[in-house]
C-alpha cells in the first residue's frame, strides 16, 4: 500500500501543466495544416481566436482554410468582419473577398473587390495574382475589367530602379531615389521598407529604425517591416524589442511565397533555427527553388545551425550540382568534413556567398585588387559601409584601403564624408584622402584635420608648408610608380607622409634636389624597414637608377630629421592593432 502511495506521488509531480493560449492553438492548427486536416486546422483557429479576439491574422487564417474547404460564403463573412471592426487597413482581406467571389462565380462582385484592392493598396502584394484574377474575370464577362487605377504601380518604375540599385549595392542612389518616392507617395510602403534597408546598408540605424516605425505606425501588421524591424534591433543589441517581435512573428503563418522566404530568412538571423528550417523545408516541398542553389544553401545553414549535419551535407552537394563554380557550397562541406566536437563552430550566415571574414581575408592576400563581382556584391559592400562607420580602428583602416580598390562613386562619397567628421581619427583622415587623391580625385576637400576644418588642396595636406615645389611632387609620384603593386596603399600613403614630414621640419633649408630618384628610392628603403619587409640598397639603387651612396646619404639625413625608430614603433604599434 505504501509504494503505490509513493508511485501515486511521484507520478503527480511529474505532471507539466498544458498552457492553452492563442499560440497553442496556433501551433496546433498550423500542424493541422502541414499534414492537410483542414477541419482540424479549422477547429483550431477559431479557439485561437477565442483567446485574441482582436489579433486580425487569427481571423485571416480561418478566412483561409474555410476557402481552402469551399465555404466561400463563410470565409467572406469573416474578411468582412475584419474590415469593419477588427483592422479595416488590412487591404488585401478584399483580395481574398475577390477569389471567394470569383469561386462562388459572382464575377460582378469579385470585380468590385479586387478593384477596391488594386485602388487602395500601396504595397502591390499581389499584384501578380490580380492581373491573373483580371484576365479570368475579363473572359468571364465578356468584356475589360472596370478597373482603371492600380495605387501600387504608382511610381513603380522608380521604385523598381531604386530596388535594382540596391541590389547593385548602389546604396546612396538608392537613398536618394527613394527619399524622392516616399515624399511624394508617403503611403506607399514598400518603398519606405526599401529605404529603411538602404539606410540599414548605410549604417545609419537610427534613420533606418525611424524609418520602419514609421511604416508600422502607418500599417501595423506590415511583414516586411516588423522583419526588418527585428533585425535592426539585433543589431542593435536590444534584446527585449527583439524577443518581443519573435513571438509576433511566431504567431505569423505566412502564405505567400515571398513572405514565407522573407520570413525564413529573418528567422534564421534572429538565431530562430528551427522556425527557419520548417519554413524553408515548406518552401522547398512546395516546389519553389528546385534549380535555385540559394534556396538549398539557406536550408543548408538552418539544417546545420540546428545539427542537422548529414541533411545539411546532401542540400550543400545539392547546391554544387546546380552551381558548380561556386566557392560557397565547397567551403562549407569542408567544413563539415573537418568538424569534430571540440572543434569551435564556424559561424553560419543566411547569405549565398561566402563568409564576409573569408571573403576579406582573400582580398587582403590578393595582387590583382577585387574582382568585379565581387565589388558589386551588396553585402560585401555594405559590409564595408557599416565598418567605415561603426568598425574600430584596425578595421576602419583595412576598409579604407579596400576602398581605394572599389574607386567608384559611392567610395568617394563615403570617403568625403569620413574626413570632415570631428569624431574620426586624423590619421585616418589623412589616409582616406590619400586614397581620394590615388584616385584621381583633383580638386580641394574639406576635412576636419587638427581640431579644425579645412580644405587640403595638395599632397601637403594639414601641414604648415607655405609652398609646393613640383621637384618635391615629382619625387612622391616616382616613388608610387615603382611601389604600385609591391606595396598597398597605406604603405604608399605613410611613404607619402614621411616625405612632407620631413620638407616641413626642415623647411625653409631644404636640401637641393638634383636627382629625384635617389630620394624617391630612400623613401622607399625607409618604408619597407617600417614594415620590415626584405630590402637592400642595391635592389633600389638598381630600380631607380641610382647609386648606393646617394641613397645611404639620403636615408640617413631623413631619418636623422624625423626619427626612425619613433616611427617604426608607431607602425608596429598599428599592425598589432590590426592583428588583434
Amino acid at each position: 500500500m505504501m509504494d503505490k502511495k509513493r508511485v501515486s506521488a511521484n507520478t503527480h509531480m511529474k505532471v507539466i501543466p498544458i498552457r492553452l493560449d492563442a499560440s497553442f492553438f496556433f501551433e496546433r492548427a498550423v500542424q493541422s495544416l502541414d499534414r492537410y486536416h483542414y477541419d482540424k486546422a479549422l477547429k483550431y483557429f477559431r479557439r485561437a481566436i477565442e483567446f485574441e479576439k482582436d489579433n486580425p491574422m487569427n481571423y485571416c487564417n480561418l478566412a483561409g482554410v474555410l476557402s481552402e474547404m469551399g465555404q466561400f460564403e463563410e470565409s467572406n463573412q469573416v474578411l468582412q468582419e475584419v474590415i469593419d471592426t477588427i483592422d479595416p487597413s488590412m487591404i488585401e482581406c478584399h483580395y481574398y473577398m475577390a477569389n471567394n467571389y470569383a469561386n462562388m462565380e459572382r464575377f460582378e462582385l469579385a470585380e468590385e473587390a479586387l478593384g477596391y484592392y488594386l485602388e487602395n493598396d500601396p504595397k502591390g502584394s499581389f499584384l501578380e495574382e490580380s492581373d491573373e484574377l483580371m484576365d479570368y474575370l475579363s473572359y468571364e464577362l465578356q468584356r475589360p475589367t472596370r478597373i482603371k487605377q492600380i495605387k501600387a504601380r504608382e511610381g513603380l518604375f522608380e521604385h523598381d530602379g531604386a530596388r535594382g540599385l540596391l541590389e547593385e549595392g548602389r546604396f546612396t542612389e538608392a537613398t536618394r531615389m527613394l527619399e524622392a518616392i516616399v515624399e511624394k507617395q508617403p503611403d506607399f510602403m514598400a518603398a519606405r521598407n526599401n529605404l529603411a534597408l538602404a539606410y540599414y546598408y548605410t549604417g545609419l540605424f537610427d534613420k533606418s529604425v525611424a524609418t520602419i516605425k514609421e511604416v508600422l505606425e502607418l500599417e501595423p501588421g506590415n511583414l516586411h517591416a516588423l522583419c526588418n524591424l527585428a533585425i535592426f534591433y539585433q543589431h542593435l543589441g536590444l534584446e527585449a524589442e527583439v524577443q518581443e517581435l519573435i513571438r509576433t512573428l511566431r504567431k505569423t503563418y505566412p502564405m505567400q511565397l515571398d513572405h514565407m522566404f522573407k520570413m525564413a530568412t529573418t528567422m534564421g538571423i534572429l538565431g530562430e533555427h528551427d522556425g527557419a528550417y520548417q519554413l524553408f523545408k515548406r518552401l522547398l516541398k512546395l516546389g519553389e527553388g528546385e534549380s535555385d542553389p540559394s534556396l538549398f544553401h539557406y536550408t543548408a545553414v538552418a539544417a546545420c545551425s540546428i545539427g542537422r549535419y548529414e541533411e545539411a551535407r546532401r542540400m550543400w552537394k545539392q547546391v554544387q550540382k546546380l552551381d558548380p563554380g561556386s566557392e560557397v557550397a565547397a567551403y562549407y562541406l569542408r567544413y563539415l568534413d573537418t568538424k569534430d566536437e571540440s572543434q569551435e563552430a564556424i559561424k553560419l550566415h543566411y547569405h549565398y556567398h561566402l563568409p564576409f571574414e573569408e571573403q576579406f581575408r582573400a582580398l587582403t592576400k590578393s595582387e590583382h585588387g577585387i574582382p568585379e563581382g565581387l565589388k558589386e556584391d551588396p553585402l560585401v559592400r555594405s559590409s564595408f559601409f557599416w565598418a567605415l562607420r561603426h568598425g574600430d580602428y584596425a578595421t576602419k583602416l583595412q576598409v579604407i584601403q579596400a576602398f581605394g580598390l572599389i574607386g567608384d562613386n559611392e567610395v568617394r562619397e563615403a570617403l568625403t564624408d569620413f574626413i570632415a567628421d570631428a569624431n574620426e581619427d586624423d590619421y585616418l583622415k589623412r589616409a582616406a584622402i590619400f586614397v581620394l587623391r590615388d584616385m584621381g580625385i583633383k580638386e580641394p576637400l574639406m576635412a576636419h584635420l587638427g581640431g579644425e576644418s579645412r580644405m587640403v588642396k595638395d599632397a601637403a595636406f594639414g601641414l604648415n608648408l607655405p609652398t609646393w615645389e613640383a621637384k618635391w611632387q615629382a619625387v612622391i609620384e616616382l616613388a608610387h610608380r615603382n611601389m604600385h603593386g609591391r606595396y598597398d596603399l597605406i604603405e604608399q600613403h605613410d611613404l607619402e607622409t614621411m616625405w612632407i614630414e620631413f620638407l616641413t621640419r626642415v623647411y625653409p633649408n631644404v636640401p637641393r634636389i638634383t636627382k629625384v630618384e635617389g630620394w624617391a628610392a630612400a623613401l622607399e628603403y625607409l618604408t619597407a624597414k617600417m614594415y620590415h619587409r626584405a630590402i637592400s640598397y642595391h635592389e633600389v639603387a638598381a630600380r631607380y637608377q641610382a647609386s648606393v651612396s646617394t641613397i645611404r646619404k639620403n636615408v640617413k639625413l631623413i631619418d636623422e630629421v624625423c626619427g626612425l625608430k619613433d616611427k617604426m614603433d608607431a607602425i608596429l604599434s598599428q599592425l598589432l592593432k590590426i592583428k588583434q
